[in-house]
């Protein structure tokens, strides 16, 4: 009970933290962000072993460039382009049986465009317009809230068909099901109060976060299983690391941000 109590405590203070930094400032979103990448990439570096502080100073230039100076399609497109190729690549490592030692220079990358690019996307998400949408962007963190929120409810009361137990032993098909089902009921509701997309594309972008998300939480507890560590931190009290409360936000907002821009292009 005094665990829950901590973990329900633990990610109140977490909401709250979001959603006032979304509505309130988009500065104070972009430099919490900035925080989190940070903090993310300290606990990915830790988990792999990777030695010295350049991947923090490519990671800083490289947010402060995409978020501050590059204003252009290409350069946005390219980074896009290589963080999308190096995430579809790091579900092959999920999903091989044989285990799969990275060298030096591919965890470097991988740190860089799967969590540095993930972040810089997410961070850029709410300027795919002339304004900062902060409803959009609070719209896509509910639609990862929800997911999560009733794939534990719906897998604990009826779950029985493990998704993968060989890196997840407790994710179930049918909560994974339910969280899709609660997060697209979310998403047509969202439509009616975040109305710069319709609400069929609200459920293709719902159906989009729930299925990368989750591919995200996979592929991160791959990561911890393989390095032998339960969480990726404890700086959260009842959620672990800062990576474990954004592993899916961080591989879904490229695909979101691909989404969007095409949303946006069509209409």
């Amino acid at each position: 009970m005094k665990e829950l109590l901590r973990r329900l405590l633990t990610g109140i203070v977490y909401v709250v933290l979001l959603l006032s930094t979304a509505y309130l400032n988009s500065d104070a979103f972009d430099f919490l962000f900035m925080a989190f990448g940070l903090g993310c990439l300290y606990e990915f570096k830790r988990i792999v072993e990777i030695k010295g502080y350049y991947i923090f100073i490519a990671y800083l230039a490289l947010w402060w460039a995409y978020i501050y100076l590059i204003h252009t399609e290409i350069p946005v497109l390219i980074l896009l382009v290589i963080t999308l190729i190096i995430d579809i690549a790091l579900l092959g490592y999920l999903f091989t049986k044989t285990k799969q030692k990275f060298k030096k220079l591919e965890l470097y990358l991988i740190g860089i465009f799967y969590i540095s690019g993930g972040f810089i996307f997410l961070t850029m998400i709410p300027y795919n317009q002339s304004e900062f949408a902060k409803f959009l962007i609070m719209g896509i963190f509910i639609l990862i809230w929800v997911s999560d929120s009733f794939a534990y409810l719906v897998g604990k009361s009826i779950g029985r068909t493990k998704l993968f137990p060989s890196v997840s032993p407790k994710k179930t098909i049918e909560g994974s099901l339910g969280g899709l089902i609660f997060a697209m009921l979310a998403g047509y509701l969202l439509s009616f109060y975040e109305n710069s997309i319709t609400s069929s594309q609200w459920l293709i972008l719902a159906f989009i976060i729930v299925l990368t998300g989750g591919l995200g939480d996979l592929l991160q507890s791959k990561f911890k299983r393989v390095a032998g560590v339960k969480d990726s931190g404890a700086i959260l009290p009842g959620h672990g690391g800062i990576w474990d409360r954004l592993d899916s936000l961080v591989f879904a907002a490229p695909f979101a941000y691909l989404t969007l821009k095409l949303f946006f292009y069509v209409s």
